[in-house]
């Protein structure tokens, strides 16, 4: 890589992204107001907003989305009649969960092993980065040659759809020939992947309700119906005996026939615990990128320390539903709901009610823009092979932007491999990645350019 001046110019460029990371990692900027000021969202949109008017964009604007978040928004022609890229990101992040549980604190970006700590370092404030990198690389050697149109979302996180309302709402804002989506990642640390599919998901509150209020569990125990015994129940309903998902009328057969992910390497990157067994059936990616998955969020209930002993007349619960390409969002959640509605038992009041959807997305992999990334990504990590991969989150944006330009060819890649630990306490951030995959998105656009 170092005989690349591209790849020369990234290298010397680390020092100033670590510093500039660094500062992106020390706003709080989750978005959600009820934990975090939204002063911290603001600033750190604020500093996006900036780098990218230092880089020579136009149209800078941070713009107020309907769930009263703020993306960043910049355009910086290319030449006459170059195509047009647009490079997304989100500065938004997890909440840190357990401060004490982080080695280091969450929003310091602090460097250890070879790998820089920090609450978004990877997700996806280094995505954030990356795009400058890249676009710094290229304007050191020679200039950037298409049209780039930079998005950072302020709430993507919180899976509360600001962008994709504004978005539609303003269709030509986003519009463009390609759409580089910064927010995947390798498969492993140093094999270059593409992302081709990502799950959809929905989010359904449950309450189950069966007496007017608790009562105690020695005088009305074992007659008296306990909402919190229904809703485990109704969650039970939803796993298979080895754990499959299981909701009635929903597909849980699909197949992955890309990148092959072994039981082994999976055990090590989600450090399940040893004589643990993994869920479900098929093979791993089967089961990651190509079937329903349905997870407990959380539970109402009374916890352990200063329990009472009471018959519990009401309960809720939070479940996730991930599901693969080709299946309707909308139309899984109907069946989730259905689903809740025939296994809660005892004629148990139960009400059910949807507070998050985003649609699965399929890419076409087939396109220019495709061969034009693998090109690059073989220059940057040599020796390498573009692999294409699937994704079991979800980037609701993707299909709305797949939906309003249809005709755009859609790329996923990004900083978020196994080691990163996303979503979790002590995420982190591979430099090396971030070199890399910086010179890899330079390449791309001078190859897509030249396409």
């Amino acid at each position: 890589m170092s005989s690349n001046p591209v790849a020369e110019t990234v290298a010397s460029l680390m020092p100033r992204a670590k510093a500039e990371l660094a500062e992106l990692v020390a706003f709080k900027s989750v978005a959600d107001f009820t934990q975090f000021p939204r002063s911290e969202s603001e600033a750190a949109a604020s500093w996006v907003a900036d780098a990218l008017r230092a880089e020579g964009f136009v149209d800078v604007a941070l713009l107020d989305t309907p769930d009263g978040t703020q993306s960043v928004y910049g355009y910086l022609p290319g030449p006459e009649g170059a195509k047009t890229v647009l490079l997304y990101a989100h500065y938004d992040v997890q909440p840190p969960l357990d401060e004490a549980a982080w080695t280091t604190p969450p929003f310091e970006l602090t460097e250890r092993d070879g790998r820089w700590y920090g609450r978004g370092a990877a997700d996806c404030k280094g995505g954030v980065i990356m795009h400058l990198l890249a676009l710094r690389a290229l304007k050191a050697n020679g200039g950037v040659p298409v049209n780039v149109k930079v998005i950072a979302e302020g709430s993507e996180e919180q899976g509360t759809g600001g962008l994709e309302r504004y978005a539609e709402e303003h269709p030509e804002l986003l519009e463009a020939d390609t759409i580089v989506i910064g927010d995947a990642g390798n498969f492993r640390v140093g094999l270059p992947t593409v992302t081709t599919t990502l799950r959809g998901m929905t989010l359904v509150r449950v309450r189950i309700d069966t007496l007017a209020g608790n009562l105690h569990s020695g005088q009305f125990g074992g007659a008296a119906p306990d909402a919190l015994a229904a809703l485990i129940r109704v969650m039970d309903s939803l796993r298979a005996e080895d754990g499959s998902t299981t909701v009635d009328g929903l597909d849980a057969t699909g197949t992955w026939d890309g990148l092959e992910y072994t039981e082994e390497q999976f055990r090590a990157d989600a450090k399940v615990l040893d004589g643990v067994g993994l869920i479900g059936d098929g093979s791993v990616a089967d089961r990651l990128w190509a079937r329903p998955a349905v997870t407990v969020l959380g539970i109402d209930c009374p916890p352990v320390v200063g329990a009472t002993p009471s018959v519990h007349s009401s309960a809720r619960a939070l479940i996730s539903l991930r599901v693969p390409p080709g299946v309707d969002a909308a139309e899984a959640t109907k069946l989730l709901q259905e689903h809740i509605q025939a296994h809660t038992p005892w004629g148990a009041r139960v009400t059910t009610e949807q507070i998050g959807q985003g649609q699965a997305f399929r890419a076409d992999a087939t396109s220019p823009a495709y061969q034009a990334m693998a090109d690059a990504m073989a220059v940057a990590y040599p020796g390498e092979t573009m692999q294409y991969a699937g994704e079991g989150g979800s980037i609701p944006l993707c299909n709305t932007l797949a939906g309003l330009y249809p005709q755009a060819e859609i790329l996923l890649i990004g900083l978020s491999e196994p080691e990163a630990q996303i979503h979790a306490v002590n995420e982190s951030v591979s430099p090396q990645e971030l070199e890399r995959l910086s010179v890899a998105e330079a390449l791309f656009l001078r190859n897509y350019a030249a396409g």
